[in-house]
């Protein structure tokens, strides 16, 4: 019975270690299929800024509370996922973009990885929920909660601090562990993909 354990779990994770190789080369790839896919429908913005905020919170403090509509027509709060789930929470500048257009779509490579963690995913925009809609359908389906904050506008970006003088969003990572304390945050360069197997090792961190 032990030596099936050992064995079942060196193929569990070679199995994660596959992933977090195709994850790798996702993040590497300067264009996505996902992108591609939209066609001229993707307003390019150019070279941005890549940070224009200042962080509001820290690591080891508790993350504020929120509630916002879904694309699912339901509010959700962060505290519905409080012992018992970890949450990734992913802002992102803007919808109909290149980057935002890739990176989401690329959390559906790591789905069995952020079950494995125990995580939620919980994506925010500061669009409309329309508009988020639109977007959404566009890529294709998200196994993700996509929250819209919208009005009163950027409310929970601000309270994060990755809400930039434009009135869109920083691309940040924050990951909150089942207690509801920040154990990660990660502010990226606007103008590109936050690394996924980064992330996915901070989630590993979760489990140790």
């Amino acid at each position: 019975m032990k030596r099936d354990n050992q064995l079942f779990s060196g193929f569990v994770g070679a199995a994660l270690m596959v992933v977090v190789v195709i994850a790798g080369l996702w993040t590497a790839s300067p264009v996505s299929a996902s992108s591609n896919a939209f066609g001229d429908k993707i307003f390019n913005p150019g070279q941005l800024k890549p940070i224009d905020s200042e962080l509001k919170v820290a690591v080891g403090q508790i993350a504020p509370d929120f509630t916002l509509p879904s694309l699912g027509g339901t509010n959700v709060s962060l505290s519905l996922f409080k012992g018992k789930k970890n949450v990734m929470l992913t802002f992102i500048p803007a919808a109909w973009t290149p980057v935002c257009s890739d990176q989401w779509p690329g959390y559906n490579i790591a789905k069995e990885l952020f079950d494995r963690y125990d995580t939620e995913v919980i994506g925010i925009s500061v669009d409309n929920r329309p508009t988020l809609h639109a977007w959404t359908q566009e890529m294709g389906e998200l196994w993700f909660n996509v929250l819209s904050d919208f009005w009163p506008h950027g409310q929970v970006s601000h309270t994060y601090g990755v809400l930039r003088s434009d009135g869109t969003a920083e691309r940040a990572i924050f990951i909150i562990d089942k207690k509801g304390v920040i154990r990660f945050i990660h502010v990226e360069d606007i103008n590109v993909r936050p690394d996924l197997g980064l992330l996915i090792r901070e989630l590993q961190k979760l489990s140790d």
